[in-house]
């Protein structure tokens, strides 16, 4: 079978698991039965071997074992597997909730967005439509009233007329469509400042209170939410600390019959439940706690703009554009990000919320009055009277058998809180020691350090049997996950559980459950060159760059240099030119030609010595022809 084979017989596997618990009335995603069927394969139990090809009658098999898992009804185990696929499907970190919360609005006014800036005006009827939208747009972006409420579209009206009379409408509509969509998003968030600002100044306050303008679903998010989330995580905690004590007094070594007879697995499956409960519980807390605080430097940050704004505004019959638009768009992002804080807090509530279905199975099986008698009077202790009763138990490397790359951390290290430990904080030897109880690991004796993996103890007798074969201890801890699938979330196993999988003695896509790839981002930085070497930078190994350099040169040889004068080069070197010198030139014919005409001569006579003489004139040019 081929790998693509497999992933299609995989797929096929879940799509029947899903249809027939849809056809039985029970409606399961498919994340949750394609954990089931991972979780029914990984069980030694059942029989499967991840590097076999799975025959007919495996598939039939592993569908029936899926659908009696899915179809159980009252499970604690069943109720953890869906608390956490359903937990892994909806959260989301602060950053991805805000990008996502971005790209929502966006999308949502992304349709009157394009209305607006594509928009042909022919009429004046459709230029006042175009400015209805524009009104809208501001309106819908600011969350500052719904845009059915005519009061809040007569505040938003009267605050775009203040800025962008109806009259600029026509220049705005011959922008380019970028420019368009900046303007407008600049229009949105000083509208939105001023609907802030004249709210706050309503009354003549001194100070703006942030909850007042907020709607109110989101006001109650930011009052409710964090005390919410707390009141669940306090209860969920009680519930777990007594049915610690309870398998304790259940799993001793000196436990003898009960006042009732106990079911040990159950018990251990509802303490899962409630472990992964509280898990979930503590990230919603942190989460919430932070955005809590970034709302109150928010609220004072926007109370800080409005003073501001009132400052600039006092005993002035008229406040330049230049001054006021900056703050009252400051206003507005600082508005938009108080709103963002108090959608998240409430996004956090009703996760929170959405949780507590799963616990309905531990708190019908095992109620107040039945866990009162399984205590019988025995000491009930939190988390934290187990770390401080266990703060001196130290354990000492010398008195103890280690392997040479194996080493203790204690807190004296540099960031020793934020170490990421093994099994989620959990003593791995006591889950394995007293069959299946999670008993809280104390940092202050010791971390173990094995095999770039961190471990923490219950005690200092734990840490002691667990190093003397650390690889032993975690073997068996990964038999127990499989056996209880919840715990392979609840301790992060997934990377041990694949790696626990056997070499296959096939090739890779033959087998049924490859094993997981971990990647991650890495990066390394060297030095370029660090010997000093001689570097010719006209080397070139390439012979065909070698012969395109030659036929280059060759083609030159028949090329006349020259050059040319620019305007950076004037009157900046010595120029010269060369010219030719001008030289006489002669033309030679075969013979010299010339003619003979006579020379006309004229003699006048008669002209002196008479005063009335008679001129006389007498012509003595030889004629041309000889007579």
């Amino acid at each position: 079978m081929s790998r693509l084979e497999g992933e299609k017989l995989i797929r096929l596997i879940i799509a029947d698991v899903v249809r027939e618990c849809a056809v039985r009335g029970h409606g399961v995603s498919d994340s949750l039965a394609a954990f089931m069927v991972k979780a029914v394969v990984l069980d030694p139990r059942n029989g499967f071997n991840v590097d076999r090809t799975l025959t007919k009658q495996d598939v039939q098999k592993l569908e029936e074992l899926c659908l009696d898992k899915l179809l159980k009804k009252c499970s604690p185990s069943l109720d953890t597997i869906k608390m956490q696929v359903y937990f892994n499907m909806t959260y989301t970190s602060r950053r991805g909730f805000l990008e996502e919360a971005e790209r929502a609005g966006r999308s949502t006014l992304s349709a009157l967005r394009r209305g607006i800036t594509e928009s042909r005006v022919n009429s004046r009827e459709q230029l006042q439509a175009a400015y209805r939208d524009m009104v809208r747009y501001t309106l819908l972006q600011s969350g500052l009233g719904s845009a059915s409420d005519p009061r809040a579209v007569q505040e938003a009206t009267a605050a775009l007329q203040s800025i962008f009379p109806q009259s600029k409408l026509g220049v705005f509509m011959v922008l380019s469509r970028r420019e368009k969509e900046q303007q407008l998003d600049e229009l949105s968030r000083t509208v939105t400042g001023i609907r802030l600002f004249n709210q706050a100044s309503v009354k003549g306050e001194q100070q703006l209170h942030a909850h007042q303008l907020m709607p109110a679903a989101v006001r109650d998010a930011l009052s409710v939410t964090s005390g919410s989330v707390a009141s669940v995580l306090s209860e969920t905690q009680r519930l777990s600390w007594r049915y610690t004590a309870a398998l304790e007094r259940l799993t001793g070594p000196d436990s003898g019959p009960g006042p009732c007879e106990a079911p040990l697995g159950l018990l251990k499956q509802a303490l899962y439940n409630l472990r992964q409960h509280q898990h979930f519980l503590n990230i919603l807390q942190a989460d919430t706690q932070a955005c809590v605080q970034h709302a109150a430097v928010l609220e004072a940050e926007l109370s800080s703009l409005v003073e501001q704004l009132k400052q600039a505004v006092r005993s002035r019959t008229a406040v330049p554009t230049t001054l006021v638009s900056p703050l009252f768009q400051s206003l507005s992002e600082v508005w938009g990000k108080l709103r963002d804080e108090a959608e998240l807090l409430n996004t956090l509530n009703s996760l929170s919320a959405s949780l507590q279905p799963f616990l309905d199975s531990q708190a019908n099986m095992f109620p107040e009055d039945y866990l009162d008698r399984l205590l019988d009077g025995a000491e009930l202790q939190t988390d934290e009277q187990r770390t401080s009763r266990s703060a001196d138990e130290r354990v000492d490397p010398a008195e103890m058998k280690m392997r040479d790359e194996d080493e203790w951390l204690w807190p004296e290290a540099a960031d020793f809180s934020r170490l990421p430990l093994q099994y989620s904080g959990f003593c791995g030897f006591t889950l394995v020691d007293r069959d299946g109880l999670l008993l809280p690991g104390n940092p202050n004796i010791g971390v173990l350090k094995h095999k770039e993996k961190l471990y923490v103890f219950s005690s200092k007798r734990a840490a002691v049997q667990f190093s003397s074969d650390p690889d032993a201890f975690a073997s068996e801890v990964a038999e127990r996950a499989k056996r209880s699938p919840e715990l392979i979330q609840l301790l992060q196993l997934h990377q041990d559980l694949s790696a626990a999988a056997p070499p296959a003695q096939m090739q890779p896509g033959q087998r049924f459950l490859e094993k997981s790839i971990t990647k991650r981002d890495s990066g390394a930085q060297t030095e370029l060159h660090p010997v000093v070497t001689n570097i010719d930078a006209s080397y070139e190994w390439n012979e065909w760059e070698l012969r395109r350099k030659a036929l280059r040169l060759a083609d030159l040889r028949t090329k006349v240099t020259h050059s040319t004068q620019t305007g950076r080069s004037h009157m900046r070197r010595e120029n010269a030119s060369q010219t030719w010198l001008p030289k006489d030139a002669a033309c030679q014919t075969k013979r010299d030609g010339q003619s003979g005409v006579p020379t006309p001569q004229v003699y006048l006579a008669g002209l002196r010595g008479q005063r009335h003489g008679q001129l006389v004139k007498t012509d003595l040019t030889r004629p041309v022809s000889p007579q």
